[in-house]
């Protein structure tokens, strides 16, 4: 069964190197070769990296003469914005009781310094 879009996509997103591939794919279009430097791994395997990245449809490579350029893909970053973007009420809400519950706690730890200041 093939998985959805968004199933691959996160997927491709679970690894920390591909990742800073993508993080590097920001700046602009960069070779394989360029791509592959700051990691401590064989050129297959960062070629197995894009291959997944691209069949995520996260990057796409190019042929420019003897320059192969990767470059990043929106599309499917941004259903994932999306995806994500459905659930931000649910976290604001969390972070919004914990600021609550935070505050408290500081009121509490003021009061209880009076006290001790007190006696």
């Amino acid at each position: 069964m093939p998985a959805d879009q968004l199933s691959t996509t996160f997927a491709a997103l679970a690894d920390p190197t591909r990742r800073a591939i993508l993080a590097r794919l920001v700046s602009g279009e960069c070779s394989v070769t360029e791509l592959a430097e700051p990691f401590d791994m064989s050129m297959p395997a960062v070629s197995k990296h894009l291959r997944v990245l691209e069949h995520a449809g996260l990057i796409a490579r190019g042929r420019q003469a003897q320059w192969r350029p990767c470059r990043i893909e929106a599309g499917p970053l941004r259903q994932v914005a999306e995806f994500a973007e459905r659930y931000r009420h649910v976290w604001e809400a969390r972070l919004d009781r914990l600021d609550d519950y935070l505050q408290e706690l500081k009121q509490k730890e003021k009061r209880h310094a009076r006290k001790k200041r007190g006696k």
